[in-house]
């Protein structure tokens, strides 16, 4: 049996997200025994990009409308400067999010994701990293801001880029195993 068999991983996206921060950390939870769903306000399927070009499209299994957190062990948002702008914007995406909080379950973001948590309100006082060029967004939302590849606080997994991919992944997979973290609901 694999580290993470039985449990369930959404991966919130929208047209535009970074094609390599969705597919490595999706490649990753279900090499680990995972069942991994794409929950978007899109239908049908969403455009990946590599950084300014179209890169591939993965089919979205569910309505972030009809989305429940409590349907879910863990959640993912996937960066790239299109992606995050529009789920955040988004208010079942944002609901949908803030109920990993609220349960303490845990949530990875990697670039500019955390945009996505900011909307949600759920980074004051959380330490994480993102991109560089959101750190201001971040730090006047009440979080502590750091220039890591890899950040953990209370189940909230955060990284900066695609080359932090590795790292970010191995981090997903060990707080996912672990599952609920009473810290991460004490922040919602």
């Amino acid at each position: 049996m694999s580290h993470l068999t039985g449990k369930r991983v959404a991966i919130l996206a929208s047209n535009g997200f970074e094609e390599s921060e969705l597919l490595e950390p999706m490649r990753a939870l279900r090499d680990h025994g995972a069942e991994v769903e794409v929950v978007s306000p899109e239908s049908g399927t969403i455009q990946g990009m590599r950084h300014f070009e179209k890169g591939q499209s993965v089919p979205v299994d569910r309505d972030v409308a009809a989305a429940r957190a409590a349907d879910y062990d863990a959640l993912v948002i996937p960066g790239g400067l299109f992606n995050p702008d529009a789920l955040r914007h988004d208010d079942n995406a944002i609901r949908f999010t803030r109920g990993f909080f609220e349960a303490g379950k845990p949530v990875g973001a990697i670039c500019h994701g955390p945009w996505v948590l900011v909307d949600a309100g759920v980074v004051d006082s959380r330490e994480l990293t993102s991109v560089p060029n959101i750190h201001r967004d971040l730090e006047n939302a009440g979080a502590r801001w750091v220039d890591r590849e890899v950040v953990v606080d209370q189940g909230l997994v955060t990284s900066r880029t695609p080359k932090d991919l590795p790292a970010f992944c191995a981090k997903l997979v060990e707080e996912i195993g672990e599952g609920q973290h009473a810290g991460q609901a004490a922040s919602a």
